[in-house]
C-alpha cells in the first residue's frame, strides 16, 4: 500500500471517530436527566395483584402458590395489553347498566358480568366453535334456553334476551354444583366436562384442579377482569368519564306482523339501515318475516 493512501485511510478514520465522539455526546442522557424521571418512565415493573380477591362472594386461595401465580398471569396479561384493556373499560360503560339488572332479577351474582367480558369482549362475536354474541351461546344452547334461533331470526345478538339464556343456564349449573366458581369454569367447558373431572380427580373446588389450558385460565381470567374494571386506576389507566363508550338512549316498539323492507322501516325513524342494524343486530335480514306472528321488540332512539 502507498504511504499516501494509507495516510488517507487514517484520516479518514480519524474524521469518523471525532464525529462519533460529538454525535455521542450531543445526545447522551447525563445522570441529572436520569434524575428527572427518564429512568423511572422506562421501567416495567411487576403487576401488584390485590390479595383479597373474591369470585362471587367466595374467596380466592392466592395463599396457594399455584392459584397465586395463575392469577398473577391473568392480571400481567390484561394489565399490559393496554389498547384491549382501555377498549374493555370504554365499553363496560355501556353495556354493565343493561347486564346488571337482569342478572340481579335471576339471582345471579354481579361479578358474573365480567364473564361476559371475558367471553367476548362485549362485542357481538362468533367463534370458530359457533358460539354466539356477547354470551357466547351456542346454538342448541340458545334454543334450549328460550331464544329463537335461524337464518332471519337470531336472538343471541340481542343482549337482553341472551343475558337471560345465560341466567337460566348458570342458575341451572349452581344447582348442580353449589358454587359458583365452577358454575364459571362450567360456563367454558360444559357441565358435563366439569363433572366428569370431579369425579375422576376425586375434587370439587376449581382451584385445586387440573383442567386444559382455557378452562384452567377460564376462571383467573374473569377474577383479573373484575380487578381491573372495578379500579382501573390501579393498574394505572386513567379515563375521563368522556372517555367512555355512553349506554344508548333507546325506545321499545314491540310489532307482531312482517316487515317486508327494513331500511324503509328504519328510515321512518330518521335511522339509515346500518345504524338501525347496530340497535337490533338480531334481525339477520333486510326483512322481518314474522310468519308465527310472534311479538317482537325493536329498540330505536
Amino acid at each position: 500500500m502507498k504511504k499516501s493512501n494509507l495516510l488517507t485511510i487514517l484520516a479518514s478514520l480519524l474524521i469518523g471517530i471525532l464525529i462519533s465522539f460529538s454525535f455521542s455526546n450531543k445526545y447522551e442522557i447525563t445522570p441529572d436527566e436520569y434524575a428527572d424521571g427518564f429512568e423511572e418512565n422506562t421501567k416495567v415493573f411487576a403487576v401488584e395483584i390485590p390479595r383479597n380477591m373474591k369470585f362471587a362472594d367466595e374467596k380466592v386461595p392466592l395463599d396457594r402458590f399455584y392459584v397465586e401465580e395463575a392469577f398473577e398471569r391473568e392480571m400481567t396479561v390484561n394489565t399490559y395489553f393496554h389498547s384491549s384493556s382501555i377498549i374493555l373499560i370504554k365499553r363496560a360503560n355501556r353495556w354493565f347498566p343493561i347486564i346488571e339488572p337482569i342478572l340481579e332479577k335471576n339471582n345471579i351474582p354481579e361479578d358474573f358480568k365480567y364473564l361476559a367480558v371475558a367471553e367476548s369482549g362485549l362485542v357481538h362475536v362468533v367463534s370458530s366453535a359457533g358460539a354466539t354474541g356477547i354470551w357466547q351461546i351456542m346454538k342448541q344452547t340458545g334454543r334450549e334456553y328460550g331464544l329463537e334461533v335461524n337464518n332471519d331470526i337470531d336472538q343471541r345478538y340481542d343482549v337482553e334476551l341472551a343475558t337471560e339464556a345465560a341466567c337460566k343456564y348458570l342458575n341451572k349449573a349452581y344447582e348442580k354444583y353449589g358454587n359458583w366458581t365452577l358454575v364459571a369454569a362450567s360456563y367454558n367447558a360444559g357441565m358435563g366436562k366439569i363433572s366428569d373431572e370431579i369425579v375422576r380427580q376425586q375434587q370439587n373446588n376449581y382451584y385445586d384442579m387440573i383442567f386444559n389450558e382455557e378452562t384452567g385460565r377460564y376462571v383467573y381470567r374473569i377474577i383479573a377482569l373484575k380487578a381491573l374494571l372495578e379500579k382501573p386506576e390501579d393498574y394505572g389507566f386513567y379515563l375521563r368519564r368522556k372517555d367512555l363508550y355512553k349506554p344508548y338512549k333507546l325506545d321499545k316498539i314491540t310489532v307482531d306482523t312482517a316487515i317486508n323492507d327494513i331500511p324503509g322501516f328504519a328510515k321512518s325513524y330518521d335511522l339509515n339501515y346500518k345504524e338501525f342494524k347496530i340497535y337490533n343486530p338480531w334481525i339477520r335480514q333486510a326483512y322481518l318475516a314474522n310468519k308465527s306472528g310472534r311479538t317482537y321488540t325493536i329498540l330505536v332512539p
